[in-house]
């Protein structure tokens, strides 16, 4: 069988971090990851595939997991956002495929106070965002009058992450769920938050 444009990209995103490991460079930001997802993000429209929409929350569709990295399908509704979150000191990229959506970034909390924005940006098709928990907290929002889809790239996988509250700077643990995995809905108690 012929492999789509997403299997290639799963295939250079792993030969490029693994390249990454041995060169001891595990903070660095992956060299060519973001050009890898540009590029697709670009280019290809396979990953409809595994766009499952969610009319009350945003859905996570698992593409690709390993012990390297996880590629998710974030797919958005009018309207929907997520909670201001950390990484858990993992490496994320996001690479939007279709729609809009705004990224704002916050400073990480300090002696109990709520997380403070030091920015927004939006990003459409072919945009690609990178964060680290040394960069940033951040909250990602549909925006415009089109759904949107984007791919997050997470190295290494991240199985709970902290939300922020930004009215009482309450944080707490989130386990991490799937909508979807490679396209097929999971049970809807374990369906994404």
């Amino acid at each position: 069988m012929t492999p789509t444009p997403l299997d290639r990209l799963i295939e250079d995103v792993g030969a490029d971090l693994t390249a990454d490991l041995t060169m001891g460079a595990n903070g660095a930001r992956g060299p060519r990851v973001a050009e890898l997802v540009s590029r697709y993000a670009r280019a290809h429209d396979d990953w409809r595939t595994f766009a499952l929409f969610d009319s009350q929350r945003y859905a996570r569709n698992l593409v690709h997991k390993d012990e390297l990295f996880e590629l998710i399908l974030l797919c958005w509704d009018l309207g929907q956002v997520t909670p201001i979150h950390d990484h858990q000191g993992q490496r994320c990229w996001m690479g939007v495929l279709d729609g809009r959506v705004e990224e704002i970034l916050y400073a990480p909390p300090e002696g109990g106070t709520a997380p403070r924005v030091r920015g927004s940006k939006e990003h459409e098709r072919g945009a690609v965002a990178f964060i680290t928990d040394d960069i940033a907290l951040h909250r990602i929002a549909q925006v415009g009058t089109a759904r949107a889809v984007s791919l997050h790239l997470y190295s290494r996988p991240i199985p709970v992450c902290r939300i922020f509250d930004p009215a009482t700077g309450v944080v707490a643990d989130r386990t991490l769920t799937y909508h979807s995995i490679r396209g097929v809905r999971v049970e809807p108690d374990t369906a994404a938050r």
